[in-house]
């Protein structure tokens, strides 16, 4: 279960950067490198911050499969992804629900405290963002009032919460990586943001 949320993960994110490449307009090369610093920048730095050397997708070839072919298939059926923001805002969204579990989950195996976890699965969700929006001459979404970060944060603290009822781990992982993906779909819709420090 761990493994597949992993992978999803993976596809998610990056199809979120061939999107963001294409709209705007760089070539394969681009387009691959977008992907795949989306798909795996969070984990390398969640993987370097514990110490897990070397980094989970340097060990296992199956990620940078799965990297080349999802960049491989957002790019060839690009004409029929309707709405090209539309799609990139799902798959982000996706894509953090799912990293976020797989960070708390890694953050346990190392036997850290709970709100480190919950760091180390937002780090996990946001980073590869943060590096795509970067290199794409974007300010991150994280950096934005918009409700991101704190979708993560939230999943979080119910993944800790459910953990202490007599409820089938891979269950507290589906519940957990949907309750951020509705957080960030819901404050999306109804336009919920965290409040500024200063004037518009």
């Amino acid at each position: 279960m761990f493994y597949t949320i992993d992978i999803l993960g993976t596809i998610a994110f990056a199809i979120s950067g061939v999107l963001i490449a294409m709209s705007k307009k760089m070539d394969p090369f681009g387009i691959l490198i977008i992907a795949f610093v989306t798909a795996v920048g969070g984990g390398t730095l969640r993987d370097i911050l514990i110490g897990q050397t070397p980094v989970s997708w340097m060990k296992d070839m199956t990620f940078t499969y799965v990297i080349m072919g999802s960049a491989a298939f957002a790019v060839v059926f690009r004409n029929k992804i309707n709405y090209l923001r539309t799609s990139l805002f799902l798959f982000d969204t996706i894509g953090i629900g799912l990293y976020t579990v797989v960070g708390i989950e890694k953050g346990i195996s190392a036997e850290l405290h709970p709100i480190i976890c919950i760091a180390l699965g937002t780090i996990s969700a946001c980073f590869g963002g943060v590096i795509r929006d970067i290199l794409c001459n974007e300010i991150p979404v994280i950096f934005r009032k918009e409700i991101y970060a704190t979708a993560c944060i939230l999943g979080g603290l119910s993944y800790f919460l459910l953990r202490q009822l007599p409820i089938d781990p891979n269950v507290v992982f589906a519940i957990a990586g949907t309750i951020v993906i509705i957080v960030r779909l819901l404050a999306v819709k109804f336009k919920i943001a965290l409040p500024t420090i200063y004037k518009d």
